[in-house]
């Protein structure tokens, strides 16, 4: 039963996630609390994963969601329920293509979708900075302000930025460097 659900659950997130693999991070948030089959520190973590493997990252998380929750099998089931939309609306589209692109309708809905995929996704980037940077724990137990905020890893997303903009490196060299960082500075 978890397999089955597995499938529909991606297969929602697969069809309605416009804009790429961050716009599933939207839905992986509701998988999470509707199902309690991972915590939005793991989304966290299946981000990092799935940044720092190759491959599109709607799909590596889909895999590593569906591995998390029932093994080998479940990660198969959630690549395939993520994939299966995209492959039948694009099996629809190439059978119209000629009348699809030039159809007003369909440039407007791209119109609107294009901000929407944004929204996904800036909404998505402020639940991943408030799981990285912020720590409402700490600051409950304290009630000191600082203790709210993760200064090293506020630090380190800043350097990074800036790394990134001025050196043109690959992704992965920045993500292998901050694995460094937090394994010596225990992040």
């Amino acid at each position: 039963m978890t397999l089955l659900r597995l499938i529909f659950e991606f297969f929602k997130t697969g069809l309605f996630s416009v804009g790429g693999g961050l716009a599933t991070l939207p839905f992986l948030y509701e998988i999470s609390d509707k199902t309690g089959w991972f915590t939005h520190n793991d989304v966290a973590d299946m981000i990092a994963v799935s940044e720092s493997t190759p491959g599109a990252i709607g799909i590596n998380m889909s895999t590593y969601a569906g591995f998390r929750t029932a093994g080998p099998l479940g990660g198969i089931a959630a690549t395939l329920g993520l994939a299966l939309p995209s492959v039948i609306i694009i099996i629809i589209i190439s059978k119209m293509l000629q009348k699809f692109k030039s159809n007003p309708y369909v440039e407007k809905a791209f119109y609107g979708l294009r901000p929407a995929s944004l929204a996904l996704i800036s909404a998505a980037g402020i639940n991943v900075a408030k799981t990285a940077l912020i720590s409402i724990p700490a600051f409950q137990a304290s009630g000191n302000i600082a203790d709210l905020f993760i200064f090293k890893a506020i630090l380190l997303g800043i350097v990074l930025f800036i790394a990134q903009k001025k050196i043109k490196w690959h992704p992965v060299i920045f993500i292998a460097l901050s694995a460094v960082v937090g394994i010596l500075f225990k992040f």
